[in-house]
């Protein structure tokens, strides 16, 4: 029996000796950072919806904040991101019999700069993009518009959180 239990804390040691780190937010291994700063994301897209670029630099600060421990600073960062806000494009998706749109999709694109001043090996440039879908009766404005915006800055900050940190 005593050589069985000792099996059995060998097998389990080798184990988890094999299982690398990882935690709940996706990052594997540890940060070699403290701090991290995101730039303003100026809009430069041809078709300007005012107030996107502030709204997305928040959603990408409140996003490393709450995925990780690192620290938010205004410079000397660590890890820095910045870039801009390159497309906004309403298309037509599907149109009706009488030429009218039946289905539009809202295209945001943003181009990244990821620096880290650890590893220059993580460093890149990289442009990420989503969409959305809505109805062509409706007009993206208001609670409609918000919504869009929530689903696109969504993805395309967890995208970039992923090619930054989480290695995904």
């Amino acid at each position: 029996m005593r050589t069985i239990k000792y099996i059995f804390f060998l097998l389990l040691a080798i184990n988890l000796n094999g299982c690398g780190v990882y935690n709940l937010t996706g990052t594997t291994g540890s940060i070699n950072a403290k701090t991290f700063q995101v730039n303003y994301f100026q809009n430069n897209a041809q078709l300007v919806e005012p107030g996107i670029e502030r709204t997305f630099t928040l959603r990408l600060q409140d996003l490393i904040q709450n995925q990780t421990n690192l620290n938010l600073t205004n410079s000397n960062g660590d890890l820095l991101y910045e870039g801009e806000i390159v497309e906004y494009r309403v298309s037509p998706m599907t149109a009706t019999a009488d030429q009218k749109a039946a289905q539009n999709r809202l295209s945001i694109a943003v181009n990244v700069r990821f620096i880290n001043k650890n590893k220059e090996a993580d460093n890149f440039e990289k442009r990420f993009s989503f969409f959305y879908d809505y109805s062509g009766n409706n007009q993206l404005v208001g609670s409609q518009l918000s919504e869009a915006l929530d689903v696109i800055f969504e993805r395309i900050t967890q995208d970039i959180f992923n090619e930054s940190l989480a290695k995904w």
